[in-house]
């Protein structure tokens, strides 16, 4: 019966924990439907329309359909995975910040979180007011003026570090990282719309019913290639010495489960910000006198020209690497192999270890960046080339998929932890975990 009770108890945290993610989820699409006070929405609506298949809809796209109803939480979090990579920079590139956040433990870890939020405040503050001065410039509001702009640019930043804050809970208190389910929650948002328009189009004989039978085919082939990549693993044979006593020393064998992508989505959202904010500015202030050539910017930026594909390559295969040597330095590896009486086979404790897990590191680091490359590009190219009007996004499949695969993977976690809690019940060995 206690055995029960555990298993019980184990399974109401987690749907407590699933009901307050759904809950967060919920709050933030109500959100979404919240317009900026003064904004005229039939120019807004006109300003869309005109920028289809621009980065501007790709933006809105990534907001949840927030910037295309000019809500108060149309930033959504790019300012936040701005601070983000700027953070991760300077501490790659500081000996200070990376000793202080890392050598520190729980307090430097909320040192760090006070840093990023302090800089999502800023770039929100700056982002915000670009949009409020563009807006009211361009007519958008239906009283232009300093009295809009102040009111959207703390309408804007309210939204964005609500949905910050909102992450943060979703971490604490729910299941699964909270700033990529509020991006995963973006993307499907517009799927039904999508899918929508898609169908009426092969109804009303735009485009071949066929044709859009074979995309979705597509879609359900690459979903498979990406869940296959995401788990395979290149494993590093490790041996343990461990002695017993009056006995020779024994030999355990081990491995080091090293993935074919270790930097995750992470690299697609970083990438994907880093080309949205320039282009985001360039949309808004490209009308204005003297700033014609931010348009010539916006356009060559446009998702299928070569700019924003050799732009968006570059900048995925860089944060592969970057992301990967920040988060999974090859030295931490072999001292903690060193620490814990391990070795691999025929490799030299120290810095053969070392040049040998950064090699093995970098190839597998080259296969992600090309994979990640791949599956964020070559969906593109084949809606441009079928001149289907369904934008099927790459990034936005690579980011909802692996968002899911870690959702679940923490759902499964949380199930075995109440599991194993309840076999140390069920064996009586309470006494023992004292």
């Amino acid at each position: 019966m206690a055995s029960t009770g555990i298993k019980t108890d184990g399974l109401k945290e987690l749907w407590s924990r699933l009901r307050f993610v759904l809950f967060a989820i919920i709050i933030y699409r109500i959100g979404t439907h919240i317009p900026v006070p003064g904004i005229d929405p039939l120019k807004i609506s006109s300003l869309f329309d005109q920028n289809q298949g621009t980065l501007l809809g790709l933006f809105n796209m990534f907001s949840g359909g927030a910037l295309e109803r000019m809500s108060i939480m149309a930033l959504n979090v790019i300012p936040y995975i701005t601070a983000a990579i700027v953070m991760n920079l300077l501490e790659a590139t500081t000996p200070s910040l990376k000793k202080l956040f890392r050598q520190e433990g729980e307090a430097g870890r909320r040192k760090r979180t006070t840093y990023v939020r302090l800089g999502t405040l800023v770039l929100a503050i700056f982002q915000s007011s670009g949009f409020a001065i563009a807006l009211s410039s361009q007519g958008m509001a239906v009283n232009p003026g300093s009295t809009f702009i102040f009111t959207a640019i703390v309408s804007f930043v309210t939204g964005t570090m609500f949905l910050v804050w909102l992450g943060e809970q979703v971490n604490e208190r729910g299941i699964g990282n909270g700033i990529s389910l509020i991006i995963f929650a973006s993307i499907v948002s517009g799927l039904p719309g999508a899918l929508g328009q898609s169908f009426e189009a092969a109804r009303q004989g735009e485009i071949s019913l066929i044709l859009l039978l074979l995309i979705g085919l597509f879609a359900l082939l690459a979903i498979a290639f990406i869940v296959w990549v995401e788990r395979a693993q290149r494993r590093i044979s490790v041996n343990y010495a461990r002695r017993a006593p009056n006995q020779m020393s024994m030999s355990q064998a081990s491995h080091l489960p090293l993935k074919v992508n270790m930097a995750g989505v992470i690299p697609a959202i970083f990438a994907s910000s880093l080309v949205l904010f320039p282009a985001s500015l360039s949309t808004w202030f490209g009308q204005a006198e003297g700033f014609g050539w931010l348009q010539e910017v916006s356009l060559a930026l446009t998702p299928g020209q070569p700019l924003y594909v050799i732009v968006f390559a570059a900048l995925i295969a860089y944060f592969c690497f970057f992301y990967t040597a920040i988060q999974f330095p090859a030295k931490d590896m072999a001292d903690n192999l060193k620490r814990s009486g391990g070795f691999l086979p025929g490799i030299r404790p120290g810095d053969h270890t070392i040049e040998y897990i950064d090699n093995v590191m970098s190839r597998l680091t080259i296969w992600g960046s090309i994979y990640m490359i791949v599956v964020c590009l070559v969906p593109q190219f084949l809606i441009v080339s079928a001149n289907v009007p369904f934008y099927l996004g790459g990034t936005s499949l690579l980011i909802a998929v692996v968002v899911v695969m870690d959702f679940m993977a923490q759902v499964q976690s949380h199930l075995l932890s109440s599991q194993y809690q309840s076999l140390m019940k069920k064996a009586n060995l309470k006494g023992y975990q004292r």
